[in-house]
């Protein structure tokens, strides 16, 4: 027992700030690149339970408050970009009133090709702007929208979609991602990061690159 001299949990957590920048930049250097064909999606990160919104203070100012088809919610939003293979290629939180396609916007860098996302990403002027970036956006049609021939090959990658809400739940089931417990702005992300920073080490992400090959 003498081998480690551990802190307390009291100086654990004090410690947890420091590590930021290393985690950070692990995440950054374990990012992958994009081949041409991507999927992006964003989940909610809920930070309190609705009844305790008024009373909430460690992310006050930072946090918002949105909705998802599960209903009303308080916290952040989870923007990934994933590579057929499950790779994590682009990774951004903002609060949880933000704009899909705002978010999709300011992760361009790097993208090119096929991205393929759901009805939120849908916009006549957001995917002329990408487009003249080299990005053409792939989704569903909304109701009432005008149908519109697709090739084969897009409509296979709308079939796989589901693989980003794969990946969505894998995250958040490692080292319990979610949760409204955090006191502290810092600590929070730091977690939240390490959570993406195991994923992105995982040997059995999952996988659609051979149905594409």
């Amino acid at each position: 027992s003498g081998d480690f001299n551990l802190v307390s949990y009291q100086q654990f957590v004090k410690l947890i700030p420091s590590a930021m920048p290393i985690v950070v930049g692990l995440l950054k250097f374990m990012l992958g690149s994009c081949t041409g064909t991507s999927f992006v999606d964003s989940t909610s990160i809920e930070v309190c339970k609705a009844y305790r919104i008024n009373r909430h203070k460690t992310f006050d100012g930072l946090a918002a408050r949105s909705k998802t088809t599960k209903g009303w919610f308080f916290g952040f939003k989870l923007h990934l970009v994933i590579a057929p293979t499950g790779e994590l290629i682009k990774v951004k939180f903002t609060p949880g009133n933000k704009d899909d396609r705002k978010a999709l916007d300011e992760m361009t860098d790097g993208l090119f090709g096929k991205v393929c996302g759901d009805r939120g990403y849908i916009g006549k002027d957001f995917s002329a702007k990408l487009a003249s970036k080299g990005i053409q956006v792939i989704t569903r049609l909304k109701r009432g929208m005008k149908n519109m021939l697709m090739d084969m090959e897009d409509k296979m990658l709308l079939l796989k979609r589901s693989l980003i809400e794969t990946v969505i739940g894998k995250i958040k089931f490692l080292g319990k991602f979610e949760h409204s417990r955090h006191r502290s702005v810092c600590n929070a992300f730091v977690h939240m990061t390490a959570c993406l920073v195991n994923y992105q080490m995982q040997d059995d992400k999952p996988s659609i690159v051979s149905l594409l090959s």
